[in-house]
C-alpha cells in the first residue's frame, strides 16, 4: 500500500441483497481476483543475479505511495538511476505542497537503493532541486544494504485492516527505530494508549474535515480501483479489495460509494483500527522542505520494511498532516513543537490482505 489509507464499502451486502437480475449482469468483465493475485506475484517476484537497470527499478516502484498513484518516473544512466517527478499524478487536494508527492519518490529511493546493494551496486541517494527536484540513486561496485530490508520489499503492504492488538517488545520497538534511523528525520514511536487515544482524536477531527470537503472526495473518488479488472488496467490506484471490500462492477462501485462513504462510518472504523493497533510511529522531519520531504519517505520505507521482516503490519493514517490546522497539535503531542509533521503510521499484527498491483516498469522509464 500505498500512503492512501481508505478502505471502503462496508455495509454494501444491504445494496448488493437488492439488485436483481439485471443488475448481476454487471458483474461480467470484473475480472478474478486470482488473476490479480498472479499479476501481483509476477510483479514482486525476485529475480536472480546479475541485476538490470530494470530489475532495480521494479523494486522501486514496490514503494508506498499516496493514493497509488506511483508518481515517479525512472531515467537510467551508465553511473546511476535518476528519479524524477511525474506531475501528472499530483493530488493537488490532499496534498497541494507536494510533500505526500516528494515523501513517495523518497520511499522508491530506499527500495532501490536496498535492491542496489543486495545486487552488489551499493545504491548512494543525492537530492538536486533543480527542475522541479530530482532523487538521484549513484549505482557503486560493493555490497551494501540491509539484507532483510531487501527481502522484505515483495512482502510489504499497507494492511487497512483491524490489528490483533498484541504488544510489540521493546527489542522489536529497538530494531525498528534503528532501522528507520535516516539524517534530518526524528522517529516518536507512541505506544501509551491515552496519548495513542489523543492521537485518534486528531485522526477523526482530519477525517471528519476532509470528508466535508467535496473536492477530497471527487478526488479520491478517482483514484479508487473497485475491481481486478480495474486495478489490473490502470496498474494503479487504491484497490478496494485491498481493505477487505467486496469487488463491485465499475458502474456500481461509485453508486456503492456515495451511499455508505459517510464520516460517521470512517470514523467509527478508524477508531476501531487504530485501538486495535500495537503502536503509532509518527515521522518528523527537521525542515519542510522537498529535500526533507524524501528523508522522510526514506525513514517511513525502511520503518515499513523492518516491520514487515518482523512480522508486522502497517498503515498510514495521515490525517493530522494533511488538515493544515491539526499539524500544530500533532506536533506538541510528539513533543516537537514548531515542527511539521510528515507521516503517520499505525503498526501492528494481522493478516496479509490481497495487495495492489504496480504500472508495468516500461510505462515508468524514460
Amino acid at each position: 500500500m500505498t500512503m492512501g489509507r481508505r478502505g471502503l464499502l462496508t455495509g454494501g451486502g444491504v445494496v448488493l441483497a437488492s439488485l436483481g437480475a439485471a443488475g448481476w449482469l454487471g458483474w461480467r468483465g470484473m475480472g478474478s481476483s486470482a488473476e490479480m493475485a498472479a499479476l501481483v506475484t509476477r510483479q514482486r517476484q525476485t529475480l536472480p543475479l546479475p541485476a538490470s537497470s530494470r530489475d532495480l527499478i521494479r523494486y522501486a516502484t514496490l514503494a508506498a505511495n499516496g493514493h497509488n498513484t506511483q508518481p515517479w518516473l525512472f531515467r537510467p544512466d551508465a553511473r546511476g538511476i535518476d528519479i524524477l517527478p511525474d506531475v501528472t499524478r499530483r493530488t493537488p487536494v490532499v496534498d497541494p505542497d507536494d510533500h505526500h508527492f516528494f515523501a513517495s519518490l523518497g520511499c522508491a529511493a530506499e527500495n532501490l537503493a536496498l535492491a542496489a546493494g543486495a545486487r552488489g551496486k551499493s545504491g548512494e541517494i543525492g537530492f538536486d532541486p533543480e527542475g522541479g527536484g530530482r532523487v538521484r540513486v549513484d549505482l557503486g561496485t560493493a555490497q551494501g544494504g540491509d539484507a532483510a530490508l531487501f527481502e522484505a520489499i515483495p512482502l510489504r503492504q499497507s494492511t487497512r485492516s483491524d490489528y490483533d492488538g498484541s504488544a510489540v517488545s521493546a527489542a522489536d520497538l529497538s530494531q525498528l527505530a534503528m532501522s528507520a534511523a535516516v539524517p534530518g528525520v526524528d522517529l516518536i514511536l507512541i505506544s501509551e494508549r491515552a496519548q495513542i487515544d489523543q492521537l485518534r482524536d486528531l485522526v477523526i477531527a482530519g477525517n471528519t474535515a476532509q470528508m466535508a470537503d467535496p473536492a477530497f472526495v471527487t478526488e479520491l473518488m478517482h483514484w479508487l480501483r473497485f475491481n481486478p479488472a480495474a486495478a489490473m488496467t490502470t496498474g494503479d490506484g487504491l484497490y478496494s479489495v485491498a481493505s477487505g471490500n467486496p469487488a463491485l462492477p465499475d458502474w456500481l462501485g461509485p453508486r456503492l460509494f456515495d451511499m455508505v462513504f459517510t464520516a460517521q462510518a470512517e470514523n467509527e472504523k478508524y477508531a476501531r483500527q487504530i485501538a486495535s493497533s500495537s503502536g503509532v510511529a509518527v515521522f518528523v522531519a527537521a525542515q519542510a522542505n522537498p529535500e526533507h520531504w524524501v528523508q522522510a519517505g526514506r525513514a517511513c520505507q525502511r520503518f515499513s520494511l523492518q516491520a514487515t521482516a518482523l512480522g508486522l503490519k502497517t498503515a498510514y493514517i495521515n490525517q493530522p498532516v494533511e488538515v493544515p490546522g491539526l499539524r500544530a497539535d500533532l506536533a506538541a503531542l510528539v513533543g516537537l513543537p514548531g515542527r511539521r509533521p510528515d507521516i503517520v503510521m499505525r503498526f501492528g499484527r494481522a493478516p496479509a490482505m490481497p495487495m495492489s498491483a504496480r504500472r508495468p516498469v516500461e510505462a515508468v522509464m524514460v
